[in-house]
């Protein structure tokens, strides 16, 4: 269990890191109303762009070896601590820092997702799964992905369509974990030409590409505070029933439901926390924060 552990944390850390880099880069660069073609280009000539894209392979590569050698309910859920990570590097690289509310919700978010792993103790490692399994968990996430698209397009910009928004980027990033999962291992018992060769290669494509833009609708729909928790439980809750229901993991049940929903509680509380820091907001903001407006200070609301 401690490989998909270590490389499950490198690929939040990395995720964490790529986060804080292309922001920093985007400071750099011409801001302009609407879309720029040249946008890419002028990122290509920073070094500190070109850091963040390396970031974001060596997550890609870390989270496909943690899905490939443990269980998913073990390693989606690792991937909270994204959030919490990516602060602390911002504080470091963007000259801010975490005061003792931000370290307070950072050590929540661990404490309870400590908690949850130790009280759930997930199990299992199936390596293959039959179609009788993949089409009710596909076709599920699919319907509740569209259903929240809708609600989120039916609503005004604000909190609740970034929320919806929020947990369709969660359902989609679980399925692309879930499928990713199968993928690799079926790279590593048939090699590249069966890797290219199983739906579950280009599903996991489709699902990513998906989430990705959901979760950039989310940012530009409303504040990180509505649709921060969504993704990041979501996508944890989500992973969870793909496990037990997909790839017959277990947890444990019973008196041990209490801690869970105890743990669970204090990483939504975190999470909740953090991402009002003005620290994370100016992560997800695409609009430079001036000095002196929370940036230094990611312990104090902005007003």
């Amino acid at each position: 269990m401690l490989l998909p552990v270590l490389f499950a944390l490198g690929a939040a850390l990395s995720n964490a890191l790529a986060t804080v880099l292309q922001r920093k880069a985007a400071l750099t660069v011409p801001k302009s109303e609407g879309l720029r073609v040249g946008l890419i280009l002028d990122l290509l000539r920073r070094p500190v762009w070109l850091v963040g894209i390396v970031a974001v392979i060596t997550a890609g590569v870390c989270q496909a070896v943690a899905l490939a050698t443990g269980p998913i309910t073990v390693v989606q859920p690792l991937f909270v601590l994204e959030l919490p990570l990516a602060l602390v590097i911002a504080a470091a690289l963007l000259q801010g820092r975490l005061s003792r509310t931000g370290w307070l919700a950072v050590a929540t978010v661990v404490v309870g997702l400590g908690v949850v792993l130790f009280a759930a103790s997930p199990a299992g490692n199936r390596t293959q799964v039959p179609m009788t399994h993949w089409i009710p968990a596909v076709a599920v996430c699919v319907a509740a992905i569209a259903a929240l698209v809708v609600a989120a397009l039916r609503r005004p910009e604000g909190r609740g369509r970034a929320a919806c928004f929020g947990l369709a980027a969660a359902i989609s990033y679980a399925m692309t974990a879930a499928l990713m999962k199968t993928s690799m291992h079926t790279l590593d018992d048939g090699g590249i030409t069966a890797f290219f060769t199983t739906w579950q290669t280009y599903g996991f494509a489709v699902f990513g590409v998906c989430a990705l833009f959901f979760l950039e609708n989310a940012m530009q729909s409303g504040p990180l505070v509505a649709s921060q928790p969504a993704l990041t439980l979501g996508d944890a809750c989500v992973s969870l029933a793909l496990g037990i229901t997909v790839y017959a993991e277990y947890v444990r049940t019973g008196w041990w439901l209490v801690p869970q929903l105890l743990g669970a509680a204090l990483i939504a509380a975190g999470v909740l926390a953090l991402s009002r820091l003005p620290l994370a907001r100016a992560l997800a903001s695409e609009e430079k924060e001036q000095p002196g407006e929370g940036t230094a200070d990611a312990g104090t609301p902005a007003p």
